[in-house]
């Protein structure tokens, strides 16, 4: 596969602004819950309208958190009906942008800070994980080809254990990796995330390709780590698009993220 230069931003002009300069191949919408108000969408909607000036390879990362909390796929309609009606009607407004501007929707399956406490509210672990798949399910009988889904470190939702790896690869899912939240969750070992990425490519369309040591959560600039990229890289889909998903210095500043790229690409070209 031949890596694309993708680059993330929120919708601030600021942030959009300095990625264009780099004529990104892919962009990734980071959203939030003030981008799902009126004058949000509007914004978001114009903000696509200038980034497809650039490129058409667009993707809306759904928001981490509403009100505090993170937007777990499982929180119960009943003891959340805030958090879980914002899910749905948050989802809905970006297929509907997605398919009037032909760009693609990514949910996460589950996140990790707060899963203990949402798995707390059903009977029992299996409950919750039923729960898991069957709005996974619901989203993706009603998102088709617009939508795809994360891994994190999650006990819910995570690639990486071949039983679980070959569950989800029968889901026929569209899939979103990202290679450090499989990288943390396989506690820095490169075997397993390389056999997760060999087991499910085929129904990978996204990577969120990032460095990390395998301990924590650290999102580091490609290179940085212990990910053996090179091995990596032969691995990956090349019918699906990536971004770079590295923690910044400035937000405003994506030097980090086009270095990943400038590594990389310069791996590729030594190894051809």
């Amino acid at each position: 596969m031949t890596v694309q230069l993708g680059l993330k931003a929120s919708t601030a002009a600021s942030q959009i602004n300095d990625r264009l300069q780099y004529r990104p191949e892919v962009f990734e919408f980071f959203l939030q819950e003030s981008d799902f108000t009126v004058e949000g969408l509007k914004r978001l909607e114009a903000a696509i309208d200038q980034v497809k000036a650039v490129t058409g390879r667009i993707v809306l990362h759904q928001p981490m958190r509403y009100q505090g909390n993170y937007t777990e796929l499982i929180a119960p309609e009943e003891q959340m009906p805030e958090l879980y009606r914002f899910i749905q009607t948050s989802t809905e407004a970006m297929l509907a942008i997605a398919t009037q501007k032909r760009v693609q929707v990514l949910l996460h399956g589950s996140y990790f800070r707060q899963t203990p406490q949402f798995i707390a509210m059903y009977d029992d672990f299996a409950a919750a994980e039923k729960a898991m798949f069957g709005r996974l399910d619901y989203f993706a009988k009603i998102g088709g080809e617009r939508i795809m889904f994360e891994n994190s470190i999650s006990p819910l939702y995570f690639y990486g254990d071949p039983a679980i790896d070959a569950r989800i690869y029968a889901k026929n899912y569209r899939l979103a990796f990202d290679t450090s939240h499989c990288f943390i969750k396989a506690h820095g070992n490169n075997a397993v995330l390389l056999a997760a990425l060999e087991r499910l490519r085929d129904h990978i369309v996204h990577y969120h390709i990032v460095d990390s040591m395998g301990l924590t959560h650290d999102s580091l600039q490609v290179g940085k780590g212990a990910i053996d990229w090179a091995q990596v890289l032969p691995r990956l889909n090349p019918r699906a698009t990536n971004i770079y998903e590295i923690n910044l210095a400035d937000p405003n500043d994506a030097k980090e993220q086009v270095a990943s790229h400038a590594y990389l690409t310069a791996l590729e070209k030594s190894s051809k």
